[in-house]
């Protein structure tokens, strides 16, 4: 496996494979890698002849200084864990690298990101999108994949990559979960032992709630309910529980098109962030 830290030896490299008519695929992550991002890699490998992970812990994305300090990073461990998965090369960009000094450009994505976590997190989706605009431009791969756990952000870029005509296909991953249903996340590591005992509460209330509602119960009662039922069973709030048209992102009020239940509830200090298809 190779690691590269800067975009000449990356273009280099990936020109190299390009030449020998090789495709690529790019999974972008924020490093603390668990099975969830290895799965991503997995999925990927059917689709392209080489696999590009990049680690970029992204300061743009982040809304306080103090999430970004906490946020876990152990970059040894994922080079040793994307090289026991099959992994081709690791570009693991300083801040430095991706915004020199003088950086001034900024990509948005309009009406995707005005709600749920773009309501929820300041700027957040503007970092989102300004950097993975720069990945996909750095690696020019045949394909990257985001997981779906992180439902909008996956939608914002499906939009980004359509409206500038991006030639890249963008492929979704499913949600990856622990046992009892919580879904894997880098920020798992911050919950304490109570806390962790209640997480898994968050998609048992999003299972009965997706049953329920296609089984004809009222959709607004139903995300009340399921925010009382969060906070019932420990969570400290919920920030959102609403079903959302799965392509705009739109509220909706009944089951007659493809619709996406997204939650996202705190327990302590943590915001755990979940979804479901419906209907």
């Amino acid at each position: 496996m190779i690691v590269v830290r800067d975009l000449t030896d990356l273009r280099d490299r990936l020109g190299d494979w390009r030449a020998q008519g090789l495709t690529i695929g790019l999974v972008p992550t924020m490093g603390a890698l668990h099975a969830g991002h290895l799965s991503l890699i997995d999925i990927l490998r059917k689709r392209t002849d080489r696999v590009v992970v990049s680690i970029f812990l992204n300061p743009k994305q982040f809304d306080s200084d103090a999430d970004l300090e906490r946020y876990p990073r152990d970059l040894d461990s994922d080079v040793a864990q994307l090289a026991g998965q099959g992994t081709d090369l690791v570009y693991a960009p300083s801040a430095e690298e991706m915004y020199p000094q003088g950086f001034a450009t900024t990509v948005s994505v309009a009406g995707l990101t005005d709600s749920l976590e773009g309501a929820h997190r300041q700027g957040h989706f503007i970092g989102v999108a300004t950097v993975v605009a720069k990945l996909l431009i750095q690696c020019q791969p045949d394909a990257a994949l985001f997981g779906e756990k992180d439902y909008q952000q996956l939608a914002v870029l499906s939009r980004l990559v359509a409206d500038l005509d991006l030639p890249v296909e963008i492929v979704p991953g499913p949600i990856v979960r622990e046992a009892d249903g919580l879904a894997l996340s880098s920020r798992n590591a911050y919950l304490s032992a109570e806390e962790r005992q209640i997480a898994p509460k968050l998609y048992e209330t999003l299972i009965d709630l997706a049953a329920r509602a296609e089984a004809g119960e009222a959709l607004a009662g139903l995300e009340a309910e399921g925010a009382a039922t969060l906070l019932a069973a420990g969570f400290d709030h919920v920030d959102y529980l609403e079903f959302r048209d799965a392509d705009s992102l739109e509220p909706v009020a009944t089951l007659n098109q493809p619709t996406r239940l997204l939650a996202v509830a705190r327990l302590g200090e943590t915001r755990l962030l979940d979804n479901l298809p419906v209907g």
